[in-house]
C-alpha cells in the first residue's frame, strides 16, 4: 500500500503523466486510508510534531530523492500490468531486474590481505625449489592440488575454492596497487574511481534497506571510496568486529532524536539557500542513512554475542575470525558487499615466521566461513574473493624476507557459481613468471562482475562529464565457473 505521506506529495512530484495517473488510480482503488491519515487531519500541534518526525524513510513504499520518486521504490507501488501497458520505461524494467537480483540474495565477501601476501606461503608453494624456502606443501581435499602447510583447515575446504595462480600486474607500490585491486583503475588526479564494494552496492544493493549495502570491517590504509558514484555508496566502517559500531547508540528517546534531526534540517536549509545546496544534500543523506540504521532492530546483526558459542569458536576469537563471522551475519541479513581486512602481509623481513603467524589468523576463519555459508545455503549466492594488492618475490632477500612482486601472484574465489577444487594458471618452476593462462586485474574484475550478474561494460558519468566503464578491458575467466 502506498504510504500516506507519499499520497500528500504525489501532486507535487515531477512524475510523467502516465506514471502519476497509474499511482492515483492505485490510490483510488484502496478501500481505506491508514489510521494516521485521519489523525493528521486533526492538526493538533503535538501530533504535527510527531508527524514531522516521521520523515520519508528509504524503506517506505516510495522514497524521494532530489524531489522525485525513486523508480526502484515506485515499482513496488504499481501493478505489474503497468509495465505491459507501457506506463513504465525500459530503464524502469532494468531497475526491476536489479530488484530481482536483490531478492535472489546475491552478495560478495572480499577477504582483503593488506600488504601483499606471499603466494608461496599461501596458495602456490614451491616445494623442492630453492625459492620455496622452508615452506612445505600439503595435499588438499581436492585431488592433485597442494597448498602451503600453513593452511591445513583451508586445505580441507579446497572443494569450494578455485585458485588463480597466474594473477599478474605491473604495480608494485602499495597505494597504487591497492587502489588498482580495489577499483580496477590506476589513480588519477581528475577521476575518483569507485571501489569494488561501492560498484556492487550500486548495481545490486538496496538503498532502501535498513543496513548499509557495503560494510568494511577493519582498517583500509589507503581509504578508497565510492568516488564518482557519490556518498550513497561509501562503505560503512566497522573498526573491529565484536564491538558495536561507533556512534550508533541513541543518547535519548527515538522521538526526541527525530525532532533533533528535523531541527538540524531546518538549520541547514539557510546554508543550502546561500550556495551550500550540494554539501547540505550530502550531509543529510549521511544523517538519513545513519538514522535509519541505528533505529532499526537489524542493528542486532552486529552483535556477535547473539551467535551460539559453538559458532563463535568455529571462527576463532581473533579480529579476522570475528570479522568473517560478522560478514556471514551481514550477508544473511541482506547486506550486499562485505570487506574483511587482514594485515600486515608486508614481509620484507622474517617472511616465514610472519607469514606462518598471519596464516594462523587466516586459516580457521576462512574454512569456517566457507563451511558456514554452505551449511546455511548461502554459498551458491555469495561470491567469496581472497586477494591482496600483489605477491612477494620468489627470491628471498638477505633479511629472510620477500619483497613486492606484482608480476605473478595468487587469488582465490569460492561460491557464487564458482567451480571449486580447481587451479587456473601456472607459474614457471621458480615462480618468477606466469607460464600459462595469465589473468590481469581487469580480467578478475570482469569475472567478479559476471559472478554477480553485473554488466561490467556499464558506464557511470564522472564529475567532468566523462563516461567511465565499470571495468575497462579484460575478459571473464570462464573456467572459474566451469
Amino acid at each position: 500500500m502506498v504510504s500516506w505521506e507519499c499520497r500528500k506529495l504525489v501532486p507535487k512530484l515531477r512524475l510523467g503523466t502516465q506514471v502519476r495517473e497509474a499511482l492515483l488510480r492505485r490510490q483510488e482503488s484502496e478501500a481505506e486510508l491508514p489510521d494516521v491519515w485521519s489523525q493528521a487531519e486533526l492538526g493538533t500541534e503535538d501530533y504535527r510534531e510527531q508527524i514531522m518526525s516521521h520523515t520519508l524513510h528509504l524503506q517506505a513504499d516510495i522514497s524521494i530523492r532530489r524531489g522525485q520518486v525513486r523508480r526502484r521504490d515506485f515499482l513496488k507501488c504499481i501493478p505489474a500490468a503497468a509495465l505491459a501497458a507501457g506506463a513504465v520505461s525500459w530503464q524502469d524494467a532494468m531497475i526491476a531486474s536489479a530488484a530481482d537480483l536483490r531478492r535472489q540474495g546475491k552478495a560478495c565477501i572480499l577477504l582483503w590481505m593488506q600488504g601483499g601476501p606471499s603466494q608461496f606461503e599461501t596458495f602456490s608453494p614451491l616445494a623442492g625449489h630453492a625459492n620455496g624456502g622452508e615452506t612445505k606443501a600439503i595435499q588438499t581435499a581436492a585431488s592433485g592440488i597442494e597448498i602451503s602447510e600453513n593452511l591445513p583447515e583451508t586445505a580441507k575446504s579446497m572443494e569450494h575454492l578455485c585458485l588463480i595462480r597466474s594473477m599478474t600486474s605491473k604495480e608494485g607500490s602499495h597505494p597504487r596497487a591497492s587502489y588498482l585491486m580495489h577499483t580496477g583503475y590506476l589513480p588519477t588526479a581528475t577521476v575518483k574511481y569507485p571501489t569494488l564494494g561501492s560498484i556492487v552496492a550500486k548495481e545490486i544493493g538496496d538503498l532502501a534497506a535498513e543496513l548499509p549495502s557495503f560494510v568494511r570491517i577493519g582498517v583500509n590504509r589507503f581509504g578508497d571510496s565510492a568516488g564518482l558514484l557519490g556518498i550513497d555508496y561509501d562503505p560503512f566502517i566497522v573498526q573491529r568486529a565484536g564491538s558495536p559500531p561507533e556512534n550508533t547508540a541513541l543518547a535519548t528517546t527515538e522521538l526526541r532524536y527525530q525532532r533533533r534531526l528535523n531541527l538540524l534540517t531546518r538549520l541547514e536549509a539557510e546554508f543550502a539557500n546561500r550556495g551550500g545546496k550540494q554539501e547540505v544534500s550530502d550531509h543529510q543523506k549521511v544523517y538519513a542513512q545513519a538514522a535509519k540504521m541505528i533505529t532499526s532492530p537489524r542493528m542486532a546483526t552486529f552483535d556477535l554475542e547473539k551467535e551460539p558459542q559453538k559458532a563463535r569458536d568455529a571462527y576463532g576469537s581473533g579480529p579476522f575470525g570475528q570479522g568473517c563471522l560478522l560478514a556471514r551475519r551481514l550477508v544473511e541479513a541482506g547486506v550486499t558487499f562485505v570487506e574483511v581486512n587482514l594485515g600486515n602481509w608486508d614481509t620484507h623481513q622474517d617472511n616465514f615466521a610472519r607469514s606462518r603467524a598471519l596464516c594462523g589468523q587466516l586459516d580457521q576463519p576462512l574454512a569456517a566461513l566457507l563451511g558456514d555459508l554452505k551449511q546455511r545455503g548461502l554459498l551458491d549466492s555469495t561470491l567469496v574473493v581472497w586477494t591482496g594488492e600483489f605477491g612477494r618475490t620468489p627470491r628471498i632477500n638477505p633479511r629472510g624476507g620477500r619483497d613486492h612482486y606484482p608480476r605473478a601472484f595468487s587469488a582465490a574465489l569460492a561460491g557464487g557459481g564458482v567451480k571449486g577444487g580447481q587451479v587456473i594458471g601456472q607459474l614457471d618452476a621458480g615462480g618468477e613468471s606466469v607460464k600459462d593462462r595469465p589473468v590481469g586485474v581487469a580480467d578478475l574484475f570482469r569475472t567478479i562482475c559476471h559472478g554477480l550478474s553485473i554488466d561490467a561494460a556499464k558506464e557511470n558519468m564522472s564529475s567532468i562529464g566523462r563516461p567511465i566503464k565499470i571495468v575497462d578491458g579484460g575478459e571473464v575467466v570462464r573456467e572459474v565457473f566451469g
